[in-house]
């Protein structure tokens, strides 16, 4: 067998951390992690020296990384965005697609599967996230409206009997046709999530009922306590925290939730049932300056500034440009999270919402080697993925 071992390093678990731990890779896979420093012949070996060892970073909704978007609709895309996100802990990704006509939509997803196969020096695919275009106009944020529609049983039909990769798809629950469109999605057993959304409490529950058991960019684009006809309604927010089961994700780069909200979020759901997602576009990882949401060749364009994508007007955010190791040095540092729950809305609960827990989120004898190695500033120093080092902080990486 092919092993590597690191050692010497602060292993987090879900529960605990083990000092001086050891962690045992063969061929892709774990297979110990021991409180003691093994011996193994041949082996190569990592001194962590100290630093945490992790499971990898796994984000959920990422549209790009690295000056590309999945939408441009190339190999060189697809693969930049999972190399550029791979310096920065994420270990697995969901390429995240926006409101588009149906042939982009269908382009996108015929590349997947050619780029997954070549994916071998960045973050691993784990399936096609479909965001749109099935939404509220009202909180339609930077989806382009030329796109937003009701859900299409023969359009849905169509795009789901195009690939096997789609894994979930985010809708306005409230829109005519989208309860049918969920029990649709759960019988092929793709997750649908609540997004971009205006809906009561009411329509909520009943859409959760549906399969709907998953709230995309908490607070971001969906309803809250409103007014109509003299009386209250509570909205998508109020929701997502009446039923316990509901999970979310939150975009954690401190600027699309606050402080107050990241701790609010934290302590009324718990590590369990949040999951952080950097919702990232093309500008992540780049420089600020001018930049392109979605497509290069009929995307919008945004502005970088502050740390976070605008539309040009300054109306609205447009897009995150955040890396999974902010995410995680923003609960931390901001939200006073402890490191272990930070890790695990970072790997193990977007595992279990995504149900890959099996082989992933966490570093247990017979799960994916996907590990991360970083400081006590959350500095990233070494990202591997099923067992190989694709990003190396002080060593040259090669295929």
């Amino acid at each position: 067998m092919d092993y590597l071992k690191i050692y010497n390093g602060q292993i987090l678990t879900p529960h605990r951390t083990i000092k001086e731990g050891c962690v045992i890779i063969a061929d892709g896979r774990i297979k110990e992690v021991s409180d003691r420093n093994i011996a193994i012949t041949g082996a190569r070996e990592i001194d962590a020296r100290g630093k945490y060892i992790a499971p990898g970073f796994i984000d959920i909704h990422v549209h790009g990384g690295g000056g590309h978007d999945f939408m441009d609709n190339t190999l060189e895309a697809f693969l930049g965005i999972a190399q550029a996100h791979a310096a920065y802990g994420t270990t697995a990704l969901m390429p995240t697609t926006l409101s588009c006509e149906k042939q982009d939509l269908l382009d996108t997803i015929a590349l997947y599967d050619k780029a997954d196969s070549e994916n071998v020096s960045g973050a691993q695919f784990i399936g096609l996230h479909i965001e749109g275009p099935y939404f509220s106009m009202k909180q339609k944020g930077a989806q382009d409206p030329r796109y937003i529609r009701d859900p299409d049983p023969q359009e849905y039909k169509e795009i789901l009997a195009s690939s096997s990769a789609i894994r979930r798809w985010s809708a306005a629950p409230e829109l005519p046709g989208a309860l049918r469109f969920g029990e649709y999605m759960m019988s092929k057993n793709v997750l649908p999530a609540i997004a971009h959304t205006d809906a009561i409490y009411e329509e909520v529950l009943e859409a959760y009922e549906r399969g709907f058991t998953h709230a995309t960019h908490f607070y971001s684009c969906m309803s809250s306590v409103s007014r109509r006809n003299a009386y209250r309604y509570a909205g998508v927010v109020e929701s997502a925290y009446l039923l316990d089961a509901m999970t979310v994700e939150i975009i954690a780069d401190g600027i699309h939730l606050p402080m107050p909200l990241l701790k609010l979020v934290y302590k009324i759901k718990g590590p369990d049932k949040i999951a952080l997602v950097t919702d990232a576009m093309r500008a992540a990882s780049m420089p600020p300056g001018e930049s392109i949401l979605g497509s290069l060749r009929n995307g919008m364009k945004v502005i970088i500034e502050d740390n976070v994508a605008k539309l040009t007007d300054r109306s609205a955010f447009a897009g995150s440009v955040a890396t999974a190791d902010r995410l995680v040095r923003n609960m931390v540092e901001l939200a006073d999270v402890p490191l272990i729950d930070a890790v695990k809305m970072m790997s193990l609960t977007p595992a279990t919402i995504m149900r890959i827990d099996d082989r992933k989120g966490t570093l247990v004898a017979g799960k994916d080697a996907d590990i991360v190695l970083f400081d006590e500033n959350i500095k990233i120093d070494t990202t591997i993925v099923r067992g190989k080092v694709v990003y190396s902080a002080t060593e040259v990486v090669s295929d």
